[in-house]
């Protein structure tokens, strides 16, 4: 969930009221939020930097609030104050308007061909006679970077640049360019880079450097000019400075430039919405063309309204609360929902503003409508379905064995159901082809690449990394392994095995042996021919002539034997080792 940090007296006095911690915690559990901590600027720095560095720093006291990471309308205190004074009807809901400057005024925004091919769509809008304080200005910034964070993907889906509208002149050209036929200064900088410069210059940029891989292996840079060739941005990586927006800027030109429109208009409209109430007509955007690659137009921002009919039986239904129609529209109402009733009562009619992309399904309103009830007032009541819950009998089973395990002087362990290929495979003495490993598409570590075929590798790198405990080691672990299996819908299966392990100055075979027996014998399956019996076996992992198969219930359930010293040296290990490892799904 994305963290929000404001200023507890800004935000009360945008409020018009004051509350102590508890019940400003109390409010916001009942808005659906969470007041995470209080702190101030300088706690923040002792924290991170030490006493040394938080001198001179502000006691301001911050709140920070946890917010719904699709609830984009609360990322600034702007949004968060216009939300909580409409939930508590302290104000009605703002109505948004897209104003249409006179016909050859307004601001235009070509997208080329060049453009189109590196990052296709474009959207923009302007805030006109807007007034900014040294807080307004700071929350305008921080909304940008808390929706390139969030929505906008660390600005692989949109990228959002922000222009003082006074220094430049329209319309607008969105264009791609060699990197070396770029040239201009930067936001914040003295002098004029290249854009090969600036790559380089910014490769050690703390904030930007984690985006320039969006754009540095492209033949072409998008750049934004507008009609005299001053450079606006080169998206997604930087605004030019002489655009640069400050306190007494009056008009912003907003452009968004991104691979997903539908996230680029979202972007769009969550911006002017929450700062055009400091427009001097309150609550309107002046719309600007943007003339797509194909020549097509389009109108930006949308503001788009759109009605939702739900009906109020299924709100009560699925809250489990008795609220007449009436009462479940003010309640929407209170969520930025304007609602009323309609017809005979059947239907309520919801106008989803354009601050609200998060209501996508009559699920979501119904969302809303329980938050402004309360959770807390939703009474509990005892299902209507009667059951009797019972334990899986697999885990009934696996949990059972545990503890005899546990009783044979093993230790448990616990390790990760992923895993590198190297482990279950290369260490293994195998091919990665032959172990219908499922892998992972995007790994973000090489321990992390697909997930176990198999619980030995784990138990190895167990005992790796507890050499300097006291011999012998005895583990064992009970878990499900995953396996590819194309008659199953998601295309894998889990199986639950039993592996043990026993890792000392001799193999222990006959110790691994004498478990195996004692796990039979729970299973109350007998050494005999109507119950299971061992003959000698190959494994990769094994040590030839020192692998049995164990057969259980006419099948092969798994293999037990002494690992082979190639194994065992590429877990880093030098004693030998003796291994058991299987299923125990036949036995449920």
């Amino acid at each position: 969930m994305p963290t929000v940090s404001v200023k507890r007296d800004a935000l009360f006095e945008a409020l018009g009221r004051t509350y102590t911690d508890e019940e400003f915690d109390e409010l916001c559990f009942e808005f659906g939020l969470e007041l995470d901590e209080i702190t101030s600027e300088k706690t923040i720095i002792r924290k991170e930097r030490g006493d040394g560095k938080a001198e001179g720093a502000s006691d301001t006291v911050l709140y920070k609030i946890d917010v719904p990471a699709n609830r984009y309308d609360l990322l600034c205190l702007e949004g968060l104050v216009r939300g909580l004074q409409v939930f508590k009807e302290r104000i009605n809901i703002p109505r948004y308007r897209k104003i249409m400057p006179p016909k050859g005024e307004g601001q235009r925004l070509i997208i080329t061909e060049e453009a189109a091919k590196i990052r296709p769509h474009a959207v923009a809008a302007v805030l006109r006679n807007i007034t900014f304080t040294k807080e307004r200005y700071e929350s305008f910034i921080d909304l940008q970077e808390k929706l390139h964070q969030n929505i906008c993907r660390k600005r692989a889906l949109v990228a959002i640049g922000t222009h003082d509208l006074d220094t430049i002149t329209g319309p607008f050209t969105y264009t791609a360019k060699a990197p070396s036929e770029i040239k201009f200064k930067p936001l914040n900088q003295s002098q004029e880079y290249t854009a090969s410069q600036l790559m380089d210059l910014y490769r050690t940029d703390s904030h930007l450097r984690h985006y320039l891989h969006l754009i540095e292996n492209k033949p072409l840079y998008p750049i934004i000019y507008d009609s005299n060739g001053v450079v606006l941005s080169m998206p997604p990586i930087i605004n030019g400075d002489h655009t640069k927006i400050g306190l007494n800027t009056r008009n912003v030109f907003i452009e968004c430039t991104g691979t997903d429109i539908t996230k680029a208009k979202i972007v769009l409209d969550i911006l002017v919405t929450m700062f055009s109430g400091y427009c001097e007509k309150p609550y309107s955007v002046e719309a600007a063309e943007v003339t797509n690659s194909n020549g097509k137009t389009h109108i930006y921002p949308e503001l788009a309204y759109r009605k939702e009919k739900v009906k109020p039986e299924y709100i009560n239904k699925k809250i489990g609360i008795s609220e007449t129609p009436s009462n479940l529209a003010k309640l929407l109402t209170r969520m930025c929902l304007k609602s009323h009733v309609t017809g005979n009562g059947n239907h309520i009619e919801v106008e989803v503003p354009p601050t609200r992309p998060d209501i996508i399904h009559a699920c979501d309103i119904m969302e809303d409508a329980a938050i402004a009830y309360g959770y807390n007032n939703i009474q509990m009541t005892i299902p209507k379905m009667y059951t009797i819950a019972n334990q899986l009998p697999l885990n009934k089973l696996t949990e059972l064995l545990r503890t005899d395990l546990a009783a044979a002087g093993f230790t448990e362990v616990l390790t990760f159901a992923l895993c590198s290929q190297e482990d279950i495979a290369d260490k293994l003495g195998t091919d990665i082809s032959a172990t219908k490993a499922v892998k992972i598409a995007n790994p973000k570590t090489a321990e992390f690449q697909v997930a176990r075929t198999s619980l030995l590798p784990g138990l190895l790198k167990t005992i790796a990394a507890n050499r300097k405990m006291p011999l012998p080691l005895k583990l064992f672990e009970i878990s499900d392994i995953v396996l590819k299996d194309d008659s199953t819908d998601v295309g894998a299966r889990n199986y639950r095995h039993l592996c043990a392990l026993y890792y000392n100055k001799n193999p222990g075979f006959e110790i691994i042996h004498g478990l195996l027996d004692r796990v039979m014998q729970l299973l109350d399956v007998r050494n005999e021919e109507n119950g299971y019996v061992i003959k000698a076996g190959e494994g990769s992992a094994f040590f030839p002539g020192r692998c049995a198969e164990v057969i259980a219930k006419g099948q092969s359930i798994g293999k037990f034997g002494v690992l082979h010293p190639d194994v065992i040296t590429k877990f880093e290990l030098t004693m030998p080792c003796s291994a058991l490892e299987i299923t125990i799904e036949p036995f449920v």
